[in-house]
């Protein structure tokens, strides 16, 4: 006979599962309110904590369980909200997001019998399901490697076994090759096809976001490949490590030299530190060490981060207060500025008296690098009105041109981005220089 209780006076619960779960709360309830749980005795606290574990398991696939028979009776629609993951978002406080996850893993349960068994028998976890049903749904269903029925049985009741021994971390990586169990005559020739979709989604899925916060950090947000997230990890893991040696500051070339000591941010890094703090230290030293000579080109000057200070701030012994400028027109202080010039490949561009550049230039054809430092130390940019291109983005160019006599110095030469190079050359054109070293463009009549 079907026991029934009273959960409300508008409603008599009388399935057996409701009728649970009503009086699981109400002991719970009287748990919770006696003895803390600090005086349980530790042989108790372990044989507690596995059968919580496995209990959490059980409840997790019967919630489940109810959450997509609500979805297909239509009890979330009298409710009105438009699905049941709608509705246990808003009356069980979930996010919308794990909501809707739980009841695709849900709908999969009905299909997928050995793993709701598993997760029934309470043998597999909520996490370790999901895991599982992810697996599952990177098999290729059609194609000459597309898995019968039969094999994504096998490979479900595999690695259901395979739950009862392995986290799911652990688990995760075993599904990944659970293709080489179920057909491994064809598995590498599917697995190389499917890596090589996988690794075109994640170049159109690339991106960096980076911004200030007006205290003085920068904050960011990335999405990148695999491959080079483990190489990125691999670094920073590298330097980030309490336990390696503390190496030199890189030098000119933009390599390290190995030993020493350091005079940078390369401080020996200690395991007391947070993980988030020594990895954050780990990344600001990669950058320093990085050489100008690995990246790119661009408008004929490279990566060199450029600061300008004054003669007697780089070289005070006192180490007085003062302030120096990035041609990217950061501002950072003059201790900053000494530190990074001691063995960085950060260019100091001393400025004598007046704060003008000292002359860095050559009467070759073409712009020198240590030129198009001063160009970018003077110009900030593109010199054309109301252009706001970046210097590395910016040509050198002669005032007069070098074929009719123009020398190559600063004072006839200036920074202008591609189309406003090409329209200053246009026959189509003219230009006056104005007051404020501007460049502004008419058309010839």
């Amino acid at each position: 006979m079907t026991e029934t209780v009273a959960a409300t006076p508008e409603l008599v619960l009388t399935h057996p599962l409701a009728v649970l779960a009503q009086r699981l709360s109400e002991r719970l309830d009287e748990v919770v309110a006696g003895p803390p749980v600090w005086s349980m005795p530790p042989a108790e606290q372990v044989a507690t904590l596995a059968t919580l574990a496995k209990v959490e398991a059980q409840l997790a696939a019967l919630r489940l369980s109810v959450l997509v028979e609500a979805e297909r009776s239509g009890a979330a629609l009298a409710e009105g909200a438009s699905s049941a993951a709608d509705w246990a978002h808003a009356s069980t406080r979930q996010r919308r997001s794990t909501a809707r996850a739980d009841l695709r893993l849900a709908d999969l349960l009905c299909r997928y019998r050995h793993l709701e068994a598993g997760m029934l028998a309470g043998d597999v976890s909520l996490d370790q399901a999901k895991v599982i049903k992810r697996a599952i749904e990177r098999f290729p269903q059609d194609g000459p490697h597309g898995v019968t029925c039969d094999q994504a049985e096998a490979a479900e009741r595999h690695l259901v076994e395979l739950a009862a021994s392995f986290a799911p971390e652990q688990l995760e990586v075993l599904g990944e090759k659970i293709y080489e169990v179920i057909a491994p005559e064809v598995a590498e020739a599917a697995e190389g096809e499917r890596l090589a979709r996988q690794e075109a989604r994640a170049e159109r899925r690339t991106s960096l976001r980076m911004w200030r916060d007006g205290e003085g950090v920068t904050h960011g947000r990335f999405a990148i490949p695999d491959l080079h997230g483990a190489m990125l990890t691999k670094a920073l893991q590298a330097i980030a490590s309490p336990a390696r040696a503390v190496t030199g500051v890189p030098d000119g070339s933009g390599a390290g030299t190995g030993t020493g000591t350091s005079t940078g941010t390369s401080t020996e890094m200690t395991a007391r530190e947070p993980v988030e703090t020594r990895r954050g230290r780990a990344l600001c030293e990669l950058l320093e060490r990085m050489g100008a000579r690995d990246l790119p080109v661009a408008g004929g000057g490279d990566a060199t981060v450029v600061v300008r200070i004054d003669a007697e701030l780089l070289t005070d012994t006192l180490h007085q207060a003062g302030v120096a400028t990035l041609d990217t027109g950061l501002a950072i202080s003059a201790g900053e500025a000494r530190r990074l010039a001691c063995g960085h490949r950060l260019l100091p561009a001393v400025l004598g008296t007046g704060h003008q550049a000292l002359d860095l230039g050559d009467t070759a054809r073409l712009f020198s690098k240590a030129q198009r430092v001063a160009l970018t130390l003077r110009d900030g940019g593109c010199t054309a009105e109301h252009c706001d291109v970046p210097a590395s983005m910016c040509h050198a160019h002669h005032d007069r041109p070098w074929s009719h006599g123009g020398t190559t110095d600063l004072a006839n030469g200036r920074l202008l981005c591609g189309p406003h190079h090409r329209r200053i050359h246009d026959p189509g054109f003219d230009h006056v220089l104005t007051p404020d070293n501007q460049v502004r463009f008419h058309r010839r009549e």
